[in-house]
């Protein structure tokens, strides 16, 4: 089936539709939920509320744009609704008060990671500043925009964004000392 009959289907709240729409979603809208939560029960939870939204507010969906932005938007506020009312996100800390950072970082190294290393570096992220990062280097959203969706200062955003690179950083930098050393004691 296209999107469009999808649509139309969900919008006639046929069953055989609203299946197929989540068969071919959920896979992708799971990993977003957990990129948010970090926990696979509470990413269930928020996979389950988002489909209610998506077969909900299908009438709402008006055929500008991509439908797959369209579903994606409406898990990451799912998630982020979830992240407010539940979680303690620290996000008033003045952008001058992070730590420095280095840049000296070895992209070529980087390339060594492999997706699942960098997400569960990720995942090791604090609630606040994972979820900045993956507003910000995941989804796409400016400062401007994660300062609105958070209700926090833009400066917020920046500087949350600054100490999840940070912490990424040491997390890489240790994944990578722990190849090189298994590497070395072959």
């Amino acid at each position: 089936m296209s999107d469009q009959e999808l649509i139309e289907g969900c919008r006639s709240n046929d069953p055989l539709s609203q299946q197929a729409l989540y068969e071919a979603y959920a896979p992708k809208m799971m990993s977003i939920c957990y990129r948010y939560v970090n926990d696979t029960d509470i990413a269930k939870d928020l996979l389950q509320d988002g489909f209610v939204k998506v077969f909900t507010k299908i009438d709402t969906y008006t055929g500008d744009g991509n439908f797959a932005g369209w579903i994606r938007r409406i898990f990451v506020t799912t998630a982020l609704e979830y992240l407010r009312q539940n979680v303690s996100m620290k996000f008033h800390v003045p952008i001058d008060e992070h730590d420095y950072i280095e840049d000296d970082l070895n992209v070529s190294a980087l390339s060594q990671l492999t997706a699942e290393e960098l997400l569960a570096c990720i995942a090791k992220l604090p609630p606040g500043y994972r979820t900045v990062f993956n507003l910000y280097a995941i989804e796409g959203y400016s400062h401007g925009e994660i300062a609105q969706l958070l209700k926090i200062k833009e400066s917020s955003s920046q500087s949350q964004l600054v100490r999840a690179r940070g912490i990424l950083q040491k997390n890489v930098r240790s994944i990578m000392g722990q190849d090189y050393a298994r590497q070395k004691s072959k």
